[in-house]
């Protein structure tokens, strides 16, 4: 197992960059994504917006997609990235629970958890992305918080912890190889 690991592509955390993390641990690969990608893709989010904010001083760091010192993307930039990619972003209900994900879906590529984080004592409220992807047949939890890719014995363990996602307002988003639903 030890060598299994070594091979898994594994970026941790920096910042409030998971999101750019999420998504080169998704595709296994460094710099699948950066952050002048990133950046790029919430300016043009922006300019695309037929309602575009009023300018002031704090939009020079606080922009409507993305903080511009620390990342902190949010989901448009998210699915704007992975739909570039030809990849489909599909909201999973949380209603259904975990049960209703197939996890032998060929057209699964990974999933995507967004979860809500406290840090510094519980000051500080945010949330947090995280990569779930199969590797080589076998699921692995590729959080940037983690020290390494955490490997799930099975498909019942990784509905157990997306369960757990789902329970603590997680959410759940299912990332295809394909442009269909």
């Amino acid at each position: 197992m030890a060598s299994e690991q070594n091979q898994i592509y594994h970026e941790k955390q920096r910042l409030q960059f998971c999101l750019l993390h999420s998504l080169n641990n998704l595709f296994q690969q460094k710099d699948a994504f950066t952050r002048a990608t990133l950046n790029s893709i919430a300016e043009r989010l922006v300019l695309d917006d037929p309602e575009k904010e009023i300018w002031t001083p704090f939009s020079l760091v606080f922009k409507p997609h993305h903080n511009s010192v620390t990342g902190n993307y949010n989901i448009n930039v998210l699915i704007a990235a992975l739909e570039g990619r030809g990849n489909t972003v599909i909201w999973h209900d949380g209603r259904n629970g975990a049960s209703a994900i197939d996890l032998n879906d060929g057209l699964l590529m990974g999933i995507v958890l967004n979860v809500p984080v406290r840090r510094y004592g519980g000051l500080w409220k945010s949330r947090h992305w995280i990569a779930v992807r199969k590797i080589d047949g076998v699921w692995y939890n590729l959080d940037s918080d983690l020290q390494a890719p955490h490997c799930f014995k099975d498909c019942g363990e990784v509905r157990e912890f997306l369960n757990f996602i789902i329970n603590h307002d997680g959410q759940v988003l299912l990332v295809k190889n394909d442009n269909t639903q």
